[in-house]
C-alpha cells in the first residue's frame, strides 16, 4: 500500500530534517492532515516566511530581523569579550544561563574535511576582522568538545596567535563532557563551563 502523493512528498520533506526518521515523518504528515485547514495554512506561512524575514547580523552573524542584532547593539554588554560558538542555537542556550554578558560570534559550523567544510566556509575571517577593529581583551572558544570542534578551536587559536593580538584566548571549563553539545546541555553545566573557563593551550 502506498500513501497519496501529497502525503509521500510531505513525509519525505520531514525525513530530510535532522533527527526525523521515516516513522516520525509519517506521524508528522498525518498530524498536519488532521489539523484544521486554517492552522495548516498558518504553519505553511510560517515556513515560507522563515527565510524572507530572517537575516544574518552584519557583526556577529547570528540570525536576526535587523541588520545588527539586539545583542550587538546593547551597550550594557561587555564589548571587550567575544564568545565564539558554532550555531545560533548555542547563543540561545548560553543566553538562557544568564551568566554571560559579553558579545558573540557565530561560525555556522566547524571545520569538517569529511563533509568538505573548510575554514573558508565558516565566518572565521569576519571574526579576525572584528578583533582587529575592536578593543577585544578575551575570546572564549565555546565550541562543542568534539574532534571537529577541537580542530576548529585550535585553528582559530593559532590564527589569532599568528596575528600577535594582545588578548586572552580561553575555552569552556569542566562541565561540558567530551562529545557533548552546547545546545543540549543544562543550565547548570553551561554555567559551570563558563565560570571555569581556562586559557587555551
Amino acid at each position: 500500500m502506498t500513501f497519496p502523493k501529497q502525503i509521500q512528498d510531505l513525509t519525505e520533506a520531514f525525513e530530510r530534517l535532522p533527527g526525523v526518521g521515516p516513522k516520525s515523518a509519517a506521524r508528522l504528515a498525518f498530524y498536519l492532515l488532521h489539523m484544521p485547514e486554517p492552522e495548516v495554512k498558518k504553519f505553511g506561512e510560517a515556513v515560507l516566511n522563515l527565510k524572507s524575514g530572517i537575516q544574518l547580523c552584519s557583526v556577529c552573524k547570528n540570525f536576526c530581523e535587523t541588520e545588527v542584532c539586539e545583542i550587538c547593539v546593547d551597550d550594557r554588554r561587555n564589548q571587550r569579550i567575544i564568545c565564539v560558538v558554532e550555531t545560533p542555537l548555542d547563543v540561545f542556550s548560553l543566553e538562557k544561563v544568564g551568566k554571560y554578558n559579553g558579545l558573540y560570534h557565530v561560525l555556522h559550523g566547524v571545520i569538517d574535511p569529511l563533509h568538505n567544510i573548510g575554514p573558508e566556509e565558516l565566518y572565521i575571517e569576519s571574526l579576525v576582522s572584528r578583533i582587529a577593529g575592536e578593543q577585544v581583551s578575551e575570546i572564549i572558544l565555546a565550541l562543542n568538545p568534539t574532534m571537529e570542534g577541537e580542530a576548529t578551536a585550535m585553528f582559530i587559536a593559532k590564527k589569532l596567535q599568528a596575528k600577535s593580538y594582545k588578548l586572552k584566548v580561553t575555552r569552556l571549563g569542566m562541565g561540558m563532557p567530551t562529545g557533548g553539545d552546547i545546545q543540549y546541555a543544562d543550565e547548570t553545566t553551561l554555567s559551570r563551563a563558563l565560570e571555569g573557563r581556562r586559557d587555551y593551550e
